[in-house]
């Protein structure tokens, strides 16, 4: 097959290589129109599992936060009791009798607790003290 036109040759080879590329593209858009779908079902099982598997893990997570409030708990029940021991003890030691000096004397070792506030400790005739701290910080004209 000859052509008139001198610019433009096309040989039967040339042809022949077209014919294939077109068939081949056709056949690629046909195997992809099987496959596609096949591939969206397996893409999706994947997914699946990942998900499953990430489910599992924060389950796992939970599993151990769990158990590690449940020790903690278990260890502030010890502590709360060996304070209570420790307590029953000094009571024991002191023979069941608490003074009121003893009461002034754990009041003024409780007062060290409170380290950003002023306490200022007057004696009465009773030995009890007066707490005039929070008189200025209430509004209440002073006298």
């Amino acid at each position: 097959m000859y052509n008139n036109n001198p610019n433009i040759n096309i040989s039967p080879k040339l042809i022949k290589g077209a014919v294939w590329g077109i068939a081949g593209i056709i056949l690629l858009v046909i195997a992809m129109a099987f496959v596609r779908p096949w591939y969206n079902v397996w893409s999706q099982e994947m997914e699946g599992k990942a998900e499953f598997a990430k489910a599992e893990q924060n389950r796992k997570i939970k599993i151990e936060e769990a158990k590690a409030n449940l020790e903690a708990e278990k260890l502030n029940a010890q502590a709360e009791i060996e304070r209570a021991k420790g307590a029953a003890e000094a009571i024991r030691i002191e023979n069941g009798s608490i003074t009121p000096t003893y009461i002034q004397y754990l009041w003024v070792r409780q007062q060290s607790d409170l380290s950003d506030k002023t306490v200022i400790y007057v004696p009465t005739e009773t030995n009890l003290p007066i707490l005039e701290s929070t008189r200025g910080l209430t509004g209440l004209p002073k006298e």
